[in-house]
């Protein structure tokens, strides 16, 4: 191949390349396998070792640098960097609203996601990315073009002839999948976990060898012109041909009439911000027409035409001031931090789970540390690490108890597992923790069984296993403080509804270890009742596609210990569902579902039901042998990903139609 021909199979390459850089990185919309994409690359690397005189600075080969820097050099931006007012109430934004209107009338606002990254500037020279620096001071920044170029959202060669010359203000940031994944690799190599997603993205960005960089999982979103030589009356307008030269820009970007408009957006944003798979600490608002910011102007530091909503904090520092050991149903040991009460994500915490053992000595946490404690969602509170700086020497280690401190029983803890476990099975905290497995909503739905009217049973002896519960008289139950006729009948006839509960309930009840609800809807499609699985050997277990070798391994034992075969004989005695005729040809045979978001009209167990009923099976995971998707109020990341997959995603209604139609 002579040079000139090469020079055209090179641009076309580079041409395709980038195209479908942008769709998978950007558009999240791939149109080539990777197998294909990788092809390409190889095919373009070959050409320029043949000829590297046509290497350019944009070609995607040129991503990942080779030797790692010495230092960054410092730069001067364009146009300077300035930083935001921050507003904690929507009254500080109605204040700001007003300070807007005594220079201008007639305001429409851009409010977009704050990203809690790490801000850049990206230079583009007809059309072709030379810098990327830090924002530094404001004026001057760190020249980190080598780590930026690994960034595969970032174009190295815009698209469309409109924006060339331009430099442009984005958030690199790392997703709340990437991070996790992250720091299990961390771990595995020995080395410090990152606090959060964004220390471990300004850990990343300021790196010397790109090449770490480019195995770390960062993104970006551009969300600013800063300097172009074309002319634009909105920054709306600048968004829309930023997404036509090939920025990744946030889809949640939102044009708004008037500051309640903006308030409602905001309101929106923060409800939907458990859902992203990125984290977002607030919210930016602009004046959107170019002509009123430019009569707004800015001080020294801030612009007057723009400013953050912060919302309340995820995470939050306090007093660790005790640890205490919770037993749970397998026994497991598991310490739990006691806080000085502490406000996080806009929820009071004076709780927080520290996992186990393992991880309290690889967070080097003591009783009277101050502590980083984190709160997503409906997650449980967790802490995140001590600051040890603020230590006294006054602080002391927890020790791994030797004996069950509930019971006294010495404890065990098994090779290459981290759990530590009081292996009495007659324990009094394992016995609560199991009935109120067993009677949980995902299980037998006992209603009003909870964990005081448990405690309190215990506590005069009326149960010693879960059996027990079906033997409960009236007069028992009045025995409880706080039970009246009403009360106490009520309880009876839940106990009682329970016994007709379908056999996968009966088997994820039963709280066998590494069983979770799915695993017990295969076993309850592959057995026809408690006795067929209680004589299926490990190795048979072990063929049902779907199931695992250790849950193979824990129900066998299961079945094969003499107390389990006493309780599963005294259910069947006392008249529990143990059986189950299977129904063939059922509309929804086999099946897989998936729900994220609240349902209004069902509960999670009654919608569960009516699929089970069907034929069909509940998988708490997306993946590819999902056949519907199920979202209700607020989806979260499963809805997320389950466009990404393409799957076949349908509403309450949708789904409601679906499960009461005839065709059995």
């Amino acid at each position: 191949m002579n040079k000139s021909i090469a020079k055209k199979e090179i641009e076309k390459l580079r041409k395709d390349i980038n195209y479908h850089n942008y769709k998978y990185y950007v558009e999240n919309n791939p149109v080539i396998s990777d197998y294909e994409f990788d092809q390409l690359l190889t095919k373009l690397e070959e050409l320029e070792k043949k000829f590297p005189d046509l290497i350019t600075t944009d070609s995607p080969t040129q991503r990942v640098g080779g030797e790692p820097l010495e230092g960054f050099t410092s730069v001067e931006h364009k146009v300077a960097m300035l930083s935001l007012d921050n507003t904690y109430n929507y009254d500080e934004l109605r204040e700001f609203d007003k300070r807007v209107k005594k220079n201008v009338e007639q305001v429409e606002y851009v409010v977009e996601p704050k990203i809690d990254g790490v801000g850049v500037a990206l230079l583009y020279e007809d059309g072709i990315f030379v810098r990327g620096a830090t924002r530094g001071d404001g004026i001057r920044g760190d020249d980190i073009s080598s780590n930026l170029k690994t960034i595969r959202s970032i174009p190295l060669r815009t698209m469309g002839d409109r924006l060339k010359n331009i430099e442009v203000r984005g958030e690199v940031y790392m997703s709340l999948r990437g991070f996790k994944k992250l720091n299990k690799e961390q771990k595995k190599k020995g080395n410090p976990v990152f606090a959060n997603p964004r220390n471990a993205t300004a850990g990343s960005i300021r790196q010397l060898d790109p090449r770490i960089v480019e195995s770390r999982p960062l993104d970006i979103f551009i969300y600013f012109i800063s300097f172009t030589d074309k002319e634009f009356q909105t920054h709306f307008e600048a968004i829309n041909s930023l997404k036509e030269a090939g920025f990744r820009v946030n889809p949640l970007v939102e044009k708004v009439k008037d500051i309640e408009g903006v308030i409602k957006y905001c309101k929106k944003l923060e409800k939907k911000r458990e859902s992203l798979d990125y984290e977002i600490d607030g919210a930016v608002i602009k004046v959107n027409s170019y002509a009123q910011q430019k009569k707004l102007g800015e001080t020294s530091k801030n612009p007057r035409w723009a400013i953050s909503y912060k919302f309340a904090a995820k995470q939050s520092t306090t007093k660790l001031n005790d640890i205490v050991i919770q037993v749970g149903r397998t026994g497991t040991l598991t310490p739990v931090a006691i806080l000085e009460p502490v406000e996080v994500g806009g929820v009071t915490v004076s709780r927080a789970t520290l996992h186990n053992f393992d991880e309290l000595k690889r967070k080097d946490i003591y009783i009277g540390d101050q502590v980083l404690i984190e709160r997503s969602g409906d997650v449980i509170p967790q802490v995140v690490k001590s600051v040890s700086e603020k230590r006294t020497g006054k602080e002391k280690k927890k020790i791994i108890p030797k004996k069950c401190p509930v019971c006294k029983t010495e404890v065990i803890r098994e090779e290459g597992e981290v759990a530590v476990r009081c292996p009495n099975k007659f324990c009094p905290a394992r016995l609560k923790w199991r009935v109120k497995y067993y009677a949980s909503r995902d299980a037998m739905d006992i209603d009003h069984l909870g964990e005081s009217t448990i405690d309190k049973l215990l506590d005069i002896g009326l149960i010693d296993n879960i059996a027990d519960l079906y033997f409960l008289k009236k007069e028992d139950i009045l025995k409880l403080e706080g039970f009246k006729e009403k009360s106490a009948q009520n309880l009876l006839d839940a106990i009682k509804k329970s016994k007709k509960q379908d056999l996968s309930r009966l088997i994820y009840g039963l709280g066998i270890r590494h069983v979770g609800k799915y695993s017990a809807q295969l076993l309850a499609s592959k057995y026809n009742s408690i006795d067929e699985l209680s004589r299926a050997g490990e190795e048979e277990l072990k063929e049902i596609d779907g199931l695992g070798e250790k849950s193979a391994e824990t129900i066998a034992t299961f079945f094969a210990t003499e107390e389990n075969i006493n309780l599963i004989e005294r259910l069947k005695g006392i008249g529990v569902k143990t059986k189950e005729i299977k129904k063939e040809g059922l509309p929804l045979q086999g099946k897989k579902f998936v729900f994220t978001g609240g349902l209004s009209s069902l509960s999670r167990p009654e919608a569960s039901d009516l699929i089970k009923q069907k034929g069909g099976m509940v998988v708490s995971s997306v993946g590819k042998d999902i056949d519907y998707v199920v979202i209700g109020d607020k989806p979260g990341l499963k809805f997320e990903k389950a466009k990404k997959l393409n799957l076949n995603i349908i509403n309450e209604d949708e789904f409601r139609k679906l499960v009461t139609s005839s065709g059995e």
